[in-house]
C-alpha cells in the first residue's frame, strides 16, 4: 500500500498543513511560501507551481501574491483533499491522541486568511518527472520534500529548467531523507561516497543546476514538526536552496 494514500498519513498531514504548531516550530509550508514571497519581490508573479504539494498550504500562500498557482502531487488522496479545502473552504480530520483516541478537528481558510487565495488555485494529480507540456511558463517553482521522493532526482533536475520562464525561480526544500523504497540507490545524486570523498545531495543538485541555474542565497534550515499522536512527533530540519534560472 502506498502509504501517502492512507487515512492516518492524510490526516496527519492536514494536521501539518492547517493544523497547530508544536514546540515553537513554526507552520512549514507557510514558512516555505513566505520564503518564496520574500525572493519574488520585484520580479514578475504572474505564475507559480508547487511540486509535492500535498494537502495545499504552499500553493494557497502562494496565491496571495501570484496570479495563478498550480499545485502537483502524485497522491489522489492528497490533492483530492486540497481540493476540498479549496472549493468547501473547511476540511475536518481525525486527530489521533493515542489507540482509538482523539477527536475531530476542522480546519478552515477563513481562520487563515486564505479564502481569497483560493481562487487562483487550482490542484491536480501528476508525476513530478513526468509533466505534461503544458506545465511551463512559471516564474516559480517550489518542491517541498520532493527531490528525495523521486524515482529519478538527476532526471527531474536536468529537465526543471525547461518548465520556467527565461529567468523564473526554483525553490527546493528536502531534509534529503533517502530512502530505496523511493529512489533506487543507483539514482541517487548524494548521500554517499565518491572516490572515498562525502557527496552529499545539495553537491549532487550544485553539478546538475549549474548548467542552466545561478543560486541566489546561501542554503538554510527550515525545520518543521509532524503530529503523529499526543505523545508522539516527528521533529526535521528540511535544507532549502534556491536558484535562479540563466537566460
Amino acid at each position: 500500500m502506498n502509504v501517502y494514500e492512507t487515512d492516518e498519513l492524510l490526516s496527519q498531514y492536514l494536521d501539518f498543513h492547517f493544523g497547530d504548531s508544536y514546540f515553537g516550530v513554526g507552520n512549514y509550508p507557510a514558512h516555505c511560501a513566505r520564503i518564496c514571497q520574500e525572493l519574488m519581490m520585484g520580479r514578475d508573479k504572474a505564475k507559480a507551481l508547487d511540486l509535492g504539494c500535498a494537502v495545499g498550504r504552499t500553493a494557497l500562500e502562494l496565491g496571495r501574491v501570484f496570479e495563478s498557482v498550480e499545485g502537483v502531487d502524485l497522491s489522489r488522496r492528497f490533492v483530492d483533499a486540497a481540493n476540498t479545502m479549496r472549493k468547501d473552504g473547511a476540511i475536518d480530520f481525525f486527530r489521533r491522541d493515542e489507540g482509538d483516541l482523539g477527536r475531530r478537528v476542522t480546519v478552515s481558510l477563513a481562520d487563515l486568511d486564505l479564502s481569497r487565495a483560493a481562487d487562483k488555485v487550482a490542484f491536480s494529480t501528476g508525476d513530478a518527472c513526468q509533466l505534461s507540456e503544458n506545465h511551463t511558463g512559471y516564474d516559480l517553482i517550489f518542491a517541498g520534500n520532493l527531490i528525495d521522493r523521486l524515482q529519478d532526482p538527476g532526471a527531474f533536475l536536468r529537465d526543471i529548467h525547461r518548465r520556467l520562464t527565461d529567468t523564473g525561480t526554483l525553490v527546493i526544500s528536502s531534509p534529503y531523507t533517502l530512502l530505496e523504497e523511493f529512489t533506487p540507490r543507483a539514482n541517487w545524486i548524494g548521500g554517499f561516497e565518491r572516490g572515498g570523498q562525502p557527496r552529499t545531495v545539495l553537491e549532487g543538485m550544485r553539478e546538475i543546476l549549474s548548467h542552466h541555474f545561478e543560486e541566489i542565497q546561501e542554503p538554510q534550515d527550515v525545520p518543521f514538526v509532524i503530529r503523529e499522536t499526543r505523545r508522539k512527533f516527528q521533529h526535521t530540519v528540511a535544507e532549502l536552496t534556491a536558484w535562479r534560472r540563466r537566460q
